[in-house]
């Protein structure tokens, strides 16, 4: 039988007192490697969602893109490159993006908007609880709520054309049945509902400067427009950053508003809502998810090229 031997120690009462033995190195290795398996346990139901809803989806997008699939028939031709060929010859598939431009400049005056909201209730401003709820609510409607408010608002002898008659501007404009006046009339209803987003995120990167910025500024005789200028506009750039790829890749697949108000009807079908039709109104799903992957290479080498344009970089004012 082996005997373990404790290391003793004497005590004041010269009685030895047996030590407790030292501690396996190997066993703070097993706590680690408990707690990581722990952690893979709680992140397998996650990551298996990830996967089954987002990059499966992406493979089989990625292979019926080189397919004829029409959706229904269990046969799946691979035809190549036809049909981005397609997409890329046929000006009307790839010629709705220009409607996008109309989004992306609603989406600049968003952002402005915004800012300039922020920037004014960022100060001791009277009543500034009630206007930044008032700006963020209509964030918090539903899309398709939305489209139904705006198309009264749109319609004939509507909420507009009676708002215009007030201020002495008669108007009988069919704002969503003439062309001309369509897409910016759907691009004013998406920056109305998505402003409140924009201004948030503005306004949370405003108030995280420090006060003494803003005492020392005054201290110095800087004006609210100086102070904007050389404290708020460095201090919110990575914001201001994120808000603007935000901004571009909603505008190319701007789906909801035009959707319901519209139907893509009078020259209002975008990029998505033509990628739709092509899936689920003419059964060519084929061609459908090579539209899809034409957008989503656009709007990633887009984000590309702006975090080289304006990289992040750590703004530090103190």
């Amino acid at each position: 039988m082996t005997h373990v031997s404790r290391v003793t120690r004497p005590t004041e009462l010269g009685r030895p007192v047996p030590t407790a033995p030292p501690r396996s190195p190997a066993r703070p290795a097993r706590r680690a490697r408990k707690r990581e398996a722990v952690a893979w346990l709680y992140l397998a139901v996650p990551l298996a969602l990830l996967l089954v809803f987002t990059y499966v989806p992406v493979v089989n997008m990625l292979y019926y893109s080189v397919t004829d699939w029409d959706g229904v028939s269990p046969d799946k031709n691979v035809v190549g490159a036809e049909n981005y060929v397609k997409i890329f010859t046929r000006p009307e598939l790839f010629g709705v993006f220009t409607v996008s431009l109309f989004y992306m400049a609603g989406a600049v005056l968003q952002m402005a908007v915004a800012l300039y909201f922020a920037t004014v209730l960022s100060f001791n401003v009277r009543f500034r609880g009630f206007f930044k709820g008032m700006i963020f609510f209509p964030h918090l409607i539903n899309g398709v709520a939305i489209g139904f408010i705006f198309l009264y608002f749109f319609k004939p002898d509507g909420t507009l054309d009676s708002v215009l008659e007030i201020v002495g501007i008669k108007s009988s404009n069919y704002w969503l049945g003439d062309p001309d006046l369509v897409n910016p009339s759907l691009s004013f209803t998406s920056l109305w509902r998505y402003v409140g987003l924009n201004f948030v995120l503005f306004l949370g990167a405003i108030q995280s400067i420090p006060d003494q910025l803003y005492d020392a500024a005054s201290l110095d005789g800087a004006n609210k427009w100086q102070q904007f200028r050389h404290i708020i506009a460095p201090s919110i750039r990575p914001i201001l950053s994120l808000s603007f790829i935000l901004a571009i890749s909603g505008s190319l697949s701007v789906f909801e508003i035009p959707y319901i108000m519209t139907g893509g009807a009078n020259g209002s079908k975008t990029f998505v809502i033509q990628t739709v039709d092509l899936a689920f109104k003419f059964n060519k799903v084929g061609l459908a998810s090579a539209a899809a992957v034409v957008l989503l290479v656009i709007i990633l080498a887009v984000t590309w090229v702006q975090r080289r344009l304006v990289p992040d970089e750590k703004v530090d004012l103190i």
